[in-house]
């Protein structure tokens, strides 16, 4: 047994479990060190995976070669595809999941990943080399491992402390110990830290829920799914569906929970730090929003084989009795029990505008960052994070360069670059408004941004890219054929019995494919030829389908958005020297040159993304430059 490896990372939440296996996959010697190899890719929080902004994330995992998409279908128990009212570039796929499975499947991933080690114990400092450049990591069991990089994934364990009420423990989940000693010896070393906090509902037991008294929500019943792989590499077997269920908070309920606000942490002066604005607790809910007489709850189950349900809208960090009383004032819940009650939780980070790209630290050498270390919340935030930070950590141990993704590429290239460059002030969540190039970012076109990608790093299969461009051929394939098939002024019966626009004259299939009230499906059936193309598709024929016709009628839109890109990311090849001299440059604003002299943008495209930055001082360091 060895002690000595390429990269060790540290945490085997979301981020540290695809940093592990990519680092892996390219053929590093990684180890994973957990406290617990029974908590391996734990839910913190909700049984839930993917979401608005969110599933496009999980499927650009997986299209680079990442596990997070396989593990959440393997264990999927309701999936549903959100958004679909609106147009494709906000469709986002989301998926309840068997909480303990997912642990079990992300456990059986990582023991059988070539190159990949697990070890469990706490880490407790950082190995340096020099002072500048970190050389691996020592344990709480006095155990030494020395590598070339480190991944840092720690999640909400860093100085970690829950509250109930008044009452704090120490810990970085419920059950489970706090991390010392690694932000104070970061903080030593230059990286700056601060808190912030996060919260998660109480837990039910499903025998005391009056379901009766609940709105009953389905999942979708079609071909969606996270992994473009039509056969996963991790389970063919299809879970039970499960419902889940809708129901409402009332008047009474929000008087219960504003006699405990004196006793709540948020509002007595317990809890200092900034918590999620977009996911707030259940008592900032009715403050913030003191004229609504309801607020809408979910009943979500954690599994096939458990009575334990979450309860989603309702975190709160309320006293115990002022949580169950409250609850109890729900019809369905008026009876209810709880296995445990909702908790906040407060916890180091670091920030991420000490970061590159690659996601390592521009303040100690060989030290990479992702997840909630970086401010960001989210499991599906952490685990983008993570696969690129296990990339280049096993890039940069491997001297082979370095790996990132541009804002026009990926939602993932988004989150790190407004992580980089802006900082957060507030658990940053991903949401599609953040993203200006959304009809590129697709949920159903990851393939086509980043498989090929994956292939050329080592990190998606053979199988996985073979697959990738079958799909592409038969997708241009159908798009050809509506190109050049001649629709006669004699389809207009059919176009009238459809109630759609006749035709004034002959026309291509192409343009009837761009009606909003046509489909490539539905005109199938009046085009024998288009029929007799689609059922010679061998594989994912509604995946294929659904693609190329995305691709039809968004066309102009994502021609145009293309052209913007490209336009943008000229400003991406003017790069900075990491030691430039802002403060010499008086010809910026002082706001400017502050900004500049913090963050140390890597591009001018960077620079003129930086709060504080006007374009007026875009233009004159453009033509400094240029001088």
């Amino acid at each position: 047994m060895t002690f000595q490896y390429d990269v060790v990372v540290v945490g085997a939440g979301h981020a540290g479990c695809e940093a592990a296996h990519a680092a892996a996959r390219l053929g590093a010697r990684t180890c994973l060190i957990t406290m617990d190899m029974n908590k391996i890719g734990q839910l913190s929080c909700n049984p839930a995976v993917g979401g608005i902004a969110k599933g496009q994330i999980v499927r650009e995992i997986d299209a680079l070669g990442g596990k997070m998409g396989e593990v959440t279908d393997a264990c999927s128990i309701q999936f549903r595809m959100l958004n679909r009212s609106k147009g494709p570039a906000m469709w986002s796929p989301r998926s309840q999941v068997d909480r303990g499975k997912f642990i079990w499947t992300w456990r059986r991933v990582s023991e059988n990943t070539p190159n990949l080690s697990i070890w469990q114990d706490t880490v407790k400092e950082l190995i340096f080399v020099s002072r500048e450049t970190v050389g691996g990591v020592v344990t709480r069991m006095g155990v030494r491992f020395e590598a070339k990089t480190v991944v840092l994934t720690a999640g909400t364990f860093l100085n970690g402390l829950m509250h109930i009420g008044r009452t704090m423990i120490p810990g970085g989940r419920v059950g489970e110990e706090a991390s010392y000693g690694l932000t104070e010896q970061l903080k030593a070393a230059g990286i700056s830290t601060a808190r912030m906090k996060t919260g998660t509902p109480v837990r039910l037991d499903g025998r005391t829920i009056d379901f009766s008294l609940a709105e009953r929500q389905e999942g979708d019943d079609d071909f969606h799914k996270f992994s473009f792989l039509q056969k996963s590499e991790v389970s063919t077997e299809k879970l039970k569906q499960l419902p889940c269920w809708t129901i409402q908070t009332n008047e009474e309920v929000h008087e219960i929970l504003r006699s405990g606000l004196a006793d709540s942490p948020l509002y007595n002066g317990q809890i200092k730090s900034i918590g999620p604005r977009y996911c707030p607790s259940i008592e900032t809910k009715i403050v913030t929003f003191a004229d609504k007489d309801h607020h809408l709850l979910f009943i979500e189950p954690e599994g096939t084989d458990t009575q334990e349900y979450y309860l989603n809208g309702f975190s709160s960090s309320l006293p115990i009795d002022v949580q169950l009383e409250a609850l109890h004032k729900i019809p369905a819940l008026a009876n209810v029990k709880a296995y445990r009650p909702g908790y906040a939780i407060e916890y180091d980070f670091f920030d991420p505008t000490q970061l590159r790209h690659t996601l390592e630290s521009k303040v100690v050498n060989g030290l990479f960052l992702a997840g909630q270390v970086n401010g960001t919340t989210g499991y599906e935030e952490a685990a983008g994070q993570g696969l690129i930070a296990g990339v280049n950590a096993a890039l940069s141990a491997m001297d082979r360069g370095e790996f990132t993704l541009s804002r026009d590429e990926a939602y993932i290239g988004v989150l790190i670059d407004d992580l980089v460059t802006k900082g957060v002030d507030e658990p940053y969540r991903m949401f599609t408004s953040r993203a200006e190039y959304r009809i590129l970012l697709r949920e159903d076109d990851a393939d086509a941004r980043l498989t090929e990608k994956g292939y050329r790093l080592g990190l998606a299969t053979k199988e996985r890219y073979d697959a990738y461009c079958e799909k592409m051929a038969w997708i241009d394939k159908i798009i050809s054929f509506c190109q050049e098939y001649h629709v006669k002024m004699s389809f207009n019966a059919v176009l009238q019995s459809l109630n759609s626009t006749e035709l004034k004259e002959g026309s291509r299939l192409i343009s009837l494919v761009g009606r909003p009230e046509l489909n490539i499906w539905l005109l199938s059936e009046y085009i024998p030829e288009l029929k007799e193309l689609l059922d010679s598709i061998p594989n994912r024929m509604e995946e294929i389908v659904e693609a190329a016709e995305i691709k039809i009628k968004y066309a102009g839109y994502i021609e145009r958005e293309r052209l913007v890109a490209d336009k943008i990311a000229r400003l991406e090849d003017i790069r900075l020297r990491p030691d430039f001299d802002y403060d010499s440059l008086h010809q910026l604003t002082i706001e400017a040159r502050q900004k500049l002299s913090r963050i140390r943008p890597e591009t001018v495209g960077q620079a003129s993304r930086i709060p504080g930055v006007s374009p007026a001082d875009i233009n004159i360091l453009l033509v400094l430059l240029g001088r």
